[in-house]
């Protein structure tokens, strides 16, 4: 690796930040972002980060490919939307209203999504699919809903994939049907009979540690039929792949649009925003519905938002993005034919997953990626990963020699095929 990225300095403040977290935080870290799901050697405490480069308290520069799990579309610290916060915060934040960005966005939004008519905002992604579940079931005046098996769209009692703490009342009217399976989701929507509100459909399935898989035209298009028979909505959740896939929602590759879709993440470069968008059929709906929070007008994250759709668009981060990932891709796959280690690539070139054959507990998956964290590169070992703005050529074959390195280990430890 470059002498520009340094890597393996002793883990002590890291390890002080974990000791002390245990004492005051329940299990010391909760939700996605707990280092203790990740095979040792992860960092749990981050310094600092730049563009595409992260370090940790320990002073370890990596090459970040989750952009913070997503959130970071432009790469961190992105000129255009630092100077649009530092204005924004200058006037006031969390006033007794909102500000004059959030008709600006909404307004941006609705031009810029080919389904909307309309949006609402929020701060997180569980809110945004709360919300569309609460527009459908108003607009309809029916309860069901469908979701495909394990998939995940947030943390509420609704859609939490751990079931410690809810009830199974929390889950008495979702039906569950398989991603891309069109017979499955007949039957489901069959057994919802004439309660059904809505189906929600992920952008693309990215459930954890199984291949990825886009939707395919046929399952979209049935999607939509059988919601137009039954008078549901159509949601898709954006929250993950919004802006990453096609600058006007994910389908759009597919030709199908939604009701409602769900956004999250990468609005606002890193800053805490959602949105809802949906069609002028919603709007009423959408109106007579309750929900609100202290901090969901915010004009500093609506700020963001503008800034990070201005230049997402002007700067086509959706062609960026899927070229560098490319690149990576074709990385990998000439890797793992020259080491003879087989592995699996899947879903969007722009938010790859990585999964090793034959590696059901993922002991080559966590080698891999710890092998490369030592060469400065973080990858995950069972999670689709991201690629910003901030990305270039070089961040990319710098990382490929990472991972040629951690080839060779996974080989030698674990053998050829």
């Amino acid at each position: 690796m470059s002498s520009e990225v340094s890597h393996s300095r002793p883990s002590f403040q890291n390890t002080a930040l974990r000791e002390r977290a245990k004492r005051v935080v329940p299990g010391g870290m909760t939700g996605h972002l707990n280092a203790a799901l990740l095979p040792a050697g992860y960092p749990q405490f981050f310094e600092r980060g730049q563009g595409c480069h992260l370090w940790d308290v320990d002073g370890n520069e990596y090459i970040d490919f989750m952009c913070s799990w997503g959130p970071n579309l432009l790469g961190h610290h992105h000129p255009e939307v630092e100077e649009a916060v530092r204005r924004q915060h200058a006037q006031g934040d969390c006033l007794n209203g909102p500000t004059a960005r959030f008709v600006e966005l909404a307004e941006r939004f609705v031009e810029r999504t080919a389904h909307a008519d309309w949006a609402l905002f929020q701060k997180n992604g569980t809110d945004a699919t709360t919300v569309c579940l609460m527009v459908a079931r108003a607009a309809t005046g029916k309860r069901k809903v469908l979701v495909a098996e394990k998939a995940y769209h947030g943390a509420d009692p609704w859609c939490t994939p751990i079931p410690v703490g809810i009830t199974p009342e929390d889950r008495a009217h979702l039906i569950h049907y398989t991603y891309n399976d069109v017979a499955s989701l007949e039957a489901a929507a069959q057994q919802a009979g004439n309660d059904l509100a809505a189906i929600v459909c992920s952008a693309f399935k990215h459930d954890l540690r199984v291949d990825q898989e886009l939707p395919t035209p046929e399952f979209a298009r049935r999607a939509r039929e059988l919601c137009d028979a039954a008078g549901a909505a159509l949601i898709v959740d954006e929250v993950r792949a919004g802006l990453r896939v096609h600058a006007g929602g994910s389908w759009e590759t597919v030709g199908v649009r939604p009701d409602l879709s769900a956004w999250s993440k990468s609005i606002a470069n890193g800053y805490a925003l959602a949105a809802v968008t949906g069609v002028e059929a919603l709007r009423d709906a959408a109106t007579r519905i309750y929900t609100t929070g202290s901090f969901w007008q915010g004009g500093v994250a609506m700020a963001a938002g503008l800034a990070t759709l201005e230049v997402s668009q002007r700067d086509d981060v959706v062609s960026h993005i899927a070229r560098l990932g490319q690149r990576f891709r074709d990385g990998i796959a000439a890797q793992s034919a020259s080491h003879r280690v087989t592995v699996r690539q899947s879903g969007p070139a722009a938010m790859p997953l990585i999964l090793f054959d034959d590696d059901a507990s993922l002991k080559k998956g966590a080698a891999f990626t710890v092998e490369t964290l030592r060469h400065g590169v973080y990858l995950h070992p069972c999670h689709n990963m991201f690629f910003s703005l901030a990305h270039t050529e070089r961040d990319i074959d710098l990382a490929l020699q990472a991972t040629d390195s951690a080839f060779a280990v996974v080989a030698s430890r674990y053998g050829q095929c």
